[in-house]
């Protein structure tokens, strides 16, 4: 699919982007990977990463606040991911303009830049937190998901074509609850803000793999869930820290019990395959494009979220999925 073609992906030096972009050298032969950041320390440290060594990459210091340099990079590109966002929840409730500026202003760059460079395909990553938000991050990304599925009906028949895979927490990603339990567990105690709030968890590279399989067949218009497994927050501090304290603190400010990939609302939208959703679009634009992707679909009420109709993880499940960060 990749072979012979270029790509781009904007927040190309973080934990994702430098996965993505480590898998497509090694399974495919694109003619050009353009790693799209504004840290040029971080490309810096990847230029000299023997994995990314390859004549077909190129480094592009860039903001997707500025949509003129998003059109400059994206000349002769085929495909873009978008995986660049600002994403701490405290810090967007405190600088909300820089988040909007980003994440939604961000979007709109991207989409104006693809259509007008005639790029093929988009595909933006999404989060939980986008569905049901009660905090400013995550209704920002549902802004942003909202400005990528309507970008399919100004791209034009035959021209660029935009989907979105929504998924849940990245295993040990920066900032995530995973490495904070890791440092805390070194004190002897750790904090749990309920032990029976259940988290939705996939690998760095399910989650490439998933980006890779939605970008090879969407048609325009779809946001992909994938099925992944879950767990409560009491499992995981017991496998991450089976000796320390737990001091429970409560749930902090913008925090759900539950984490939601498809709300009730949107289950008369959604079709359901062997290992994954996709919400259909509500615009005139998708025509009968449901024939082509197969899939059944879901009955009224349904939900899907990390303590409703998925896997939950038993300790003994989650120790082998979570081998690289239990304690030695």
């Amino acid at each position: 699919m990749l072979n012979d073609t270029s790509i781009l992906v904007t927040g190309g030096t973080g934990s994702f982007g430098k996965e993505f972009i480590r898998t497509v050298l090694r399974t495919y032969r694109p003619r050009r990977v353009i790693v799209y950041s504004r840290d040029e320390w971080k490309q810096s440290e990847m230029q000299s990463d023997p994995d990314f060594q390859d004549s077909s990459v190129r480094f592009f210091l860039g903001d997707v606040r500025d949509k003129e340099r998003l059109r400059l990079a994206m000349r002769e590109v085929d495909y873009v991911i978008h995986a660049a966002a600002l994403k701490q929840v405290p810090a967007a409730e405190y600088n909300p303009n820089e988040f909007i500026k980003t994440n939604v202003n961000g979007a709109t760059n991207i989409v104006e830049a693809a259509i007008s460079s005639n790029v093929k395909r988009v595909v933006a990553l999404s989060t939980d937190k986008a569905v049901n938000p009660v905090n400013l991050y995550g209704a920002t990304k549902l802004c942003s998901d909202k400005v990528f599925i309507a970008a399919n009906s100004y791209a034009g028949a035959g021209g660029t074509t935009f989907s979105v895979v929504r998924y849940g927490n990245v295993v040990g990603s920066r900032g995530s609850v995973i490495p904070l339990f890791q440092k805390q567990r070194e004190s002897g105690k750790i904090t749990i803000t309920n032990s029976e709030m259940t988290r939705f968890l996939i690998t760095l590279k399910e989650g490439v793999d998933f980006v890779l399989k939605s970008l090879d067949s969407m048609v325009g218009g779809e946001l992909f869930v994938p099925k992944i497994p879950a767990c409560t927050v009491g499992n995981l501090a017991n496998v991450l820290a089976p000796n320390a304290q737990k001091d429970v603190i409560g749930l902090r400010p913008g925090e759900k019990m539950h984490e939601i990939l498809i709300p009730l609302d949107e289950a008369r939208n959604v079709l359901e395959f062997e290992d994954y959703f996709i919400i259909k679009p509500v615009q005139a634009f998708w025509g009968n494009k449901i024939g082509i992707l197969g899939g059944v679909s879901c009955s009224e009420g349904f939900q899907y979220a990390s303590n409703v109709n998925c896997e939950s993880l038993s300790e003994d499940q989650l120790a082998h999925l979570l081998e690289d960060f239990l304690p030695t």
